[in-house]
């Protein structure tokens, strides 16, 4: 799980290294974007996170029928719901943009990207499913296998499809989006190959029927993820405005949050792949009978977590200036994003925290608790903060910065809370 979310940073740092190459305004499209982009797949993600906990759950207790039978309609599921949102969004892409209050120089980029980006949505849904049905048996490898070559795609094709290799032309800024789009569109292809080669081949003979009764499961543990995300997302979003309103000083913090949310992710990346594991064994657990060895095993995760985030904290704090120049060119970009980074280095134990926890959650079916404590810390706390420090008081991005830190911290602490209280382990998913 370590290395197939260290193969997704490298695609994100990819993009937006390539878009630095370019410009302050195409790297602050790409990131805006990104953010968009993660936006339209939620309900993906939302899919998958009931999936696990679902088959998971079969999977622990030995029912690999039932299994069988989410994998299938969580598939056609997906696929239904990825069309639907595909053409929103070649239909309303200006609007989408338009409703954010990006600076007028970078909206004509932003749409072009989201425009691509809608094309691949299908795939991505697909891709996110598969790999979530993988995780969910304990058969990791197949991911790592799709993701390596993800990876490897998007990386090369960034490069090649925007600065022109060999009888490839350049084609600028939106080779970024058709590179992303490509790869996805690879991955998934790798994985139905895995689906038909693997205990999972009955997926694909299998009658491609509507199930309300497990599509209605799926929903109800898919909804609260769903709206955790759109939440995350949408404050996340509103940050952008926010910074969006600093004048001369916007297009700088923009780009910085853009590197900062990137560089961090590297950060991310033991807390996330904690958090997927979490997931998978808390459902076997809970699916097996074992409650109490699925707390301890939550509990141990999160330790796992905050002792490698802070490891990883203490550097990037000391030697914030080096990692932001790893994506920044511009002199007060990269001064803007060591900031960001110096700041945001102060809540990874908070951070590593709240995500352990909140895939343990997730794995056992509590996506309506998880959902809460998100929602609670970015739209009660961080954001109310981030407009009062950065606008009326006049503090600016640093405002922002530090209102992340505070929402961050609180975000953990109820996330601990939420976790302790035990009621996850009542929870009947059938």
């Amino acid at each position: 799980m370590l290395l197939i979310m260290s193969f997704d940073f490298f695609v994100g740092f990819a993009d937006v290294f390539v878009a630095g190459l370019i410009g302050p305004e195409i790297q602050a499209a790409v990131g805006f974007v990104s953010l968009l982009y993660f936006f339209v797949i939620i309900i993906g993600n939302a899919i998958g996170i009931g999936t696990v906990a679902l088959v998971s759950r079969a999977i622990g207790g030995g029912d690999f029928g039932r299994a069988l039978e989410v994998a299938r309609q969580s598939l056609l599921f997906g696929l239904l719901v990825a069309v639907l949102v595909s053409l929103g969004g070649l239909v309303f892409y200006r609007q989408i943009v338009a409703l954010a209050g990006l600076p007028t120089e970078i909206r004509e980029i932003a749409e072009t990207f989201l425009r691509i980006f809608a094309v691949a949505l299908g795939a991505n849904y697909l891709l996110l499913i598969s790999n979530a049905l993988f995780r969910a048996s304990g058969a990791v490898k197949k991911p790592l296998v799709t993701m390596f070559f993800v990876m490897v795609l998007n990386v090369v094709g960034d490069f090649a499809l925007v600065f022109g290799w060999w009888i490839i032309p350049p084609l600028g800024y939106p080779g970024i989006a058709i590179a992303t789009a490509a790869s996805v569109v690879g991955g998934m292809a790798i994985n139905f190959v895995f689906l038909r080669r693997t205990q999972w081949r009955a997926v694909t003979r299998g009658g491609w029927v509507p199930v309300s009764g497990t599509i209605g499961q799926i929903i109800r543990l898919g909804w609260p993820a769903a709206m955790l995300q759109i939440a995350w997302n949408a404050g996340t979003i509103v940050l952008y405005n926010i910074l969006g309103r600093l004048g001369q000083e916007s297009i700088t913090a923009l780009a910085a949050i853009a590197n900062g949310l990137r560089i961090e992710a590297m950060i991310f990346l033991p807390a996330f792949a904690l958090n997927m594991t979490a997931s998978v064994l808390i459902g076997q657990n809970l699916g097996a009978g074992r409650p109490d060895r699925a707390e301890r095993v939550g509990w141990r995760i999160a330790a796992a977590g905050i002792v490698a985030l802070s490891l990883m904290a203490v550097v990037v704090f000391l030697r914030a200036e080096d990692f932001a120049a790893l994506v920044a060119r511009d002199p007060a970009v990269l001064a803007e994003t060591a900031s960001y980074l110096r700041f945001n280095m102060i809540g990874q134990p908070f951070i590593a925290l709240s995500l352990s926890l909140a895939g343990a959650l997730q794995g056992a079916g509590d996506t309506r608790g998880t959902m809460w404590v998100i929602v609670i810390a970015m739209w009660l706390i961080r954001l109310p903060l981030a407009w009062v420090l950065a606008l009326p008081l006049g503090y600016g991005a640093t405002g922002v910065w530090a209102a992340m830190v505070v929402s961050m911290t609180c975000q953990g602490l109820l996330m601990a809370r939420r976790f302790k209280g035990g009621k996850w382990k009542e929870l009947k998913l059938a």
